[in-house]
């Protein structure tokens, strides 16, 4: 008897870790402050004090190996603290946590998340005061949940910061500090946020701190569908009635080649084909533009609302079906295809064929099935050749 598939392992947000970062630091700050004020010397020359702790022992006692924090749904969870430290003359702390994205393929799975924290003399009528720093984008554009120019923090996580904080005094029993400044930063953000669509949405500079619940649920749509929203939001505050959903990067970039939108009304969909419709709709776009490779059109024309390979492999036999049904001419010798690209190879060598008019009605039927989730909005379908092309459409 086989042995049962293991159960793929949750992880931690960027969020969540910025969270503990930021109540390891603080429980460094409030702790040395404590210490300073019980005497401990300061910076600079002071008479040697043996009954006094030396530098390394307050380093011991003053910096946790872990801390536990809530998150929003009332559980709560611990984190190692992978790096820390603190300037006591600058009332200044720091801590990091190594970022675990369980079994997700997450961009920023192993990433350094550190929370600087200074005690501020100017409290600016806030308690808890939370920057962006070095690796954390910034936003340009609007549309999202944070204002331009502020730091791409999501509202959840300044929430788990903001808390993480209070606990963090509670337990210090410090809560006379009045002001404390947060700076959450990514060393290596701006390097990892290439692999992300934050410059599509207006996020420069780094990466952006998410997760509405802390957790990471492997290979979800969450972070996905999350991305198809977000763009759509930023799309229609920049003014864009119109949007263009594509299933991959090949589609997107022959789409963008050949009509020349702006960056910010291109939409990637992946394989969410029925969210990202509705969501359209939703967004109230006045026309969508789908943009998808052969494989995908015929799915979709084949009436696939979720075109992943995960939810079904093409089946080229009822593929090749399915535009014989159309008007294709295709031996019946010849109609076993390994791949949806050995069938589309075959309708160009065709002298019998009139490819352009079976493409057409290929991309008419996906019209016809997008159209089933959008409301009456109009779709306009693309179809792109796997070299790269728009080789046919239908509106």
């Amino acid at each position: 008897m086989g042995s049962k598939s293991r159960q793929l392992r949750t992880g931690y947000t960027t969020g969540a870790c910025a969270a503990a970062a930021t109540k390891a630091a603080v429980s460094i700050l409030c702790r040395t402050i404590s210490a300073s004020a019980d005497g401990l010397p300061g910076p600079g020359p002071s008479e040697p004090n043996l009954s006094k702790p030396s530098s390394s022992e307050l380093l011991e006692t003053v910096i946790p190996q872990q801390v536990e924090i809530p998150f929003p749904d009332g559980s709560r969870h611990k984190f190692k603290i992978h790096d820390a430290g603190f300037t006591i003359g600058d009332k200044t702390a720091w801590a990091s946590v190594i970022k675990d994205a369980g079994d997700d393929p997450d961009i920023t799975n192993r990433a350094e998340i550190r929370s600087d924290v200074i005690l501020k003399d100017n409290n600016e009528n806030a308690e808890v005061i939370i920057r962006g720093g070095t690796g954390v984008g910034v936003v340009t554009r609007p549309g999202l949940p944070v204002r331009i120019g502020e730091p791409a923090i999501n509202p959840g996580p300044s929430r788990m910061i903001q808390e993480a904080v209070s606990e963090a005094k509670n337990e210090a029993k410090t809560l006379g500090i009045q002001c404390l400044e947060v700076t959450i930063s990514v060393p290596d953000g701006e390097r990892l946020a290439k692999k992300t669509l934050n410059s599509r949405l207006g996020i420069v500079g780094g990466i952006s701190i998410l997760g509405s619940t802390g957790i990471v649920r492997p290979i979800s749509s969450e972070a996905w569908t999350a991305t198809i929203s977000a763009s759509m939001d930023v799309a229609r505050a920049m003014g864009h009635s119109e949007i263009v959903l594509s299933s991959g990067r090949t589609s997107e970039h022959a789409h963008m080649a050949h009509y020349k939108l702006p960056e910010e009304m291109y939409v990637m969909m992946g394989d969410y084909l029925e969210y990202a419709l509705r969501a359209a709709a939703e967004h109230d776009f006045a026309r969508i533009h789908l943009s998808a490779q052969w494989a995908k059109m015929l799915k979709i024309a084949m009436v696939t609302p979720q075109t992943h390979v995960r939810h079904g492999a093409l089946d080229t036999k009822k593929a090749a079906d399915f535009v014989k049904a159309l008007g294709a001419h295709i031996d019946d010798n010849a109609a076993e295809f390994n791949t949806a690209r050995e069938m589309l190879d075959v309708l160009f060598s065709s002298s019998i064929n009139n490819t352009g008019a079976i493409l057409s009605k290929v991309c008419a039927a996906a019209k016809q099935f997008a159209e089933s989730f959008t409301n009456g909005v109009p779709v306009t379908i693309y179809l792109i050749s796997y070299e790269g092309t728009v080789i046919a459409h239908h509106e």
